[in-house]
């Protein structure tokens, strides 16, 4: 670990595959702030992702474009997103209860469509998105390659985080939201239309955990794999109330979590002696503990997770 200190290029590596890492759940997280904001607890990020990451390869796969996978994929998380909002909103079933069964669905019925497609090509490399350089900017020593040589889908996640977070600080949609999530009573008063809201919100946030899926596939392994999206999800829930329900703050905690990612691939590298099984761990563990130091320390929206009728309180 020491040349990470004495090697820019090692440091530039390691930093690079941080941020590879970190992307998926970024999206993820970011996603997951826009639907509790509103008051729905989205525990299907997982099966959002992974829905992301099918629809994706079955695009990419048909098309022969990776635009296609990328539309596809959206298309599909935001399906699954529907079929949440419809539980938790239309029909007021428990949230969690309703975000299990869209993760459950999701991996079943990923595996089942993937083999009935793809086939034979399942592990055949797909279409994706190849790095483009920022002239400049690329050139900066150790950050350039970091932040500026990435793929179209990095360059969309710089620009949607920043948005998320005007959109819900800084806009009277926003205002709505988060009064949505506090007080739902109270804007329901003022003539706001609380499903409508949360239905939106719930799309958005799928849509957004979908793009972590395609960026899996279309930008990172090329390559539809069962059951991809390996946990990631649940990061993004971690990152998301570390990051005390604020896109800036979440993708704070998706970068360190990145950075806890990256750290375990290096040890198992340097050390093939030893079960990679035990390094795999380390992303999860840092999760729980940071989750332990600081979960205490945060204020959710106040009503996350209670379905709300008009008329009731």
């Amino acid at each position: 670990m020491i040349d990470l200190l004495t090697d820019p290029q090692a440091l530039t590596d390691f930093l690079s595959t941080s941020l590879r890492l970190s992307i998926p759940i970024i999206f993820a997280a970011v996603g997951g702030v826009i639907s509790e904001r509103s008051g729905v607890f989205n525990i299907a990020l997982e099966g959002c992702i992974l829905g992301g990451a099918f629809g994706a390869a079955v695009g990419a796969y048909l098309i022969g474009h990776p635009v296609g996978g990328l539309l596809l994929g959206v298309f599909v998380a935001m399906m699954a997103g529907l079929i949440l909002a419809g539980l938790a909103v239309g029909l007021a079933i428990n949230q969690l209860v309703a975000g299990i069964a869209i993760n459950i669905l999701m991996l079943g019925l990923t595996s089942y469509l993937a083999r009935l497609i793809l086939g034979a090509d399942a592990t055949s490399t797909l279409p994706g998105f190849g790095p483009i350089a920022i002239p400049g900017l690329s050139a900066i020593p150790v950050l350039g390659p970091v932040l500026f040589e990435q793929d179209l889908l990095t360059y969309l996640m710089y620009l949607l985080v920043p948005l998320s977070w005007w959109v819900i600080y800084k806009t009277p949609w926003g205002l709505n939201l988060r009064a949505i999530g506090d007080y739902p009573v109270a804007a329901d008063s003022a003539g706001i239309s609380v499903p409508k809201v949360r239905l939106f919100a719930v799309l958005a946030s799928c849509a957004m955990a979908g793009l972590g899926g395609c960026y899996l596939v279309l930008s990172q392994v090329f390559v539809f794999t069962e059951h991809m999206s390996a946990g990631k999800g649940f990061i993004a829930l971690a990152a998301l109330i570390l990051g005390r329900w604020n896109p800036i703050g979440a993708l704070l905690a998706c970068l360190f979590f990145g950075l806890s990612d990256a750290m375990q691939l290096r040890l198992q590298f340097n050390s093939p002696d030893v079960p990679y099984q035990l390094f795999s761990m380390v992303p999860f563990l840092a999760s729980f503990l940071a989750l332990v130091v600081f979960a205490g320390k945060v204020r959710p929206p106040a009503a996350i997770g209670i379905r709300y009728e008009r008329g009731g309180k």
